[in-house]
């Protein structure tokens, strides 16, 4: 069996495919429009709020009003005085209570948390309010001093 390796006639060879396959270019771009077609209204879709604008109002003491005070160490204090976190339902069902029993006004608590305390520990304060019934809790902030 042999081989021939040079041949003189040229006329069966195919010509060299000097064109490039756009195939696999338009498949790829095919794929990206649908991306951007599926992502686009994810994207652009908001639900138009209006965002309130920070103020400082000057809250009123009420005699009827709880302040819960939290330190950067995490210590709890009811209207000053140290509290264990697990007490503090039950000391704001017994204000709750008293208030209703009384005809006074529901209390409020106020939350007076340091600025490098871990919002965990705030969160279980506010868990106690809403498990205790509370209506109306606030946070308590230092006015913005926005002059020089």
């Amino acid at each position: 069996m042999a081989m021939n390796v040079q041949d003189s006639d040229h006329g069966d060879d195919p010509d060299l495919n000097t064109t490039i396959n756009t195939t696999p270019l338009v498949d790829v771009m095919l794929v990206l429009l649908i991306i951007f077609l599926v992502t686009i209204p994810v994207i652009v879709k908001t639900v138009p709020v209006t965002l309130p604008n920070f103020r400082n109002i000057a809250t009123q003491t009420k005699p009827e009003n709880i302040v819960v005070a939290v330190d950067k160490d995490e210590n709890v204090y009811y209207n000053n005085a140290p509290i264990d976190t697990s007490e503090l339902k039950g000391r704001l069902e017994e204000a709750l209570t008293r208030a209703v029993n009384s005809g006074a006004p529901l209390p409020e608590v106020h939350i007076r948390a340091d600025r490098n305390v871990r919002f965990q520990a705030v969160g279980r304060v506010v868990f106690a309010c809403q498990l205790a019934g509370i209506q109306k809790v606030g946070f308590l902030t230092e006015p913005r001093n926005d002059q020089p």
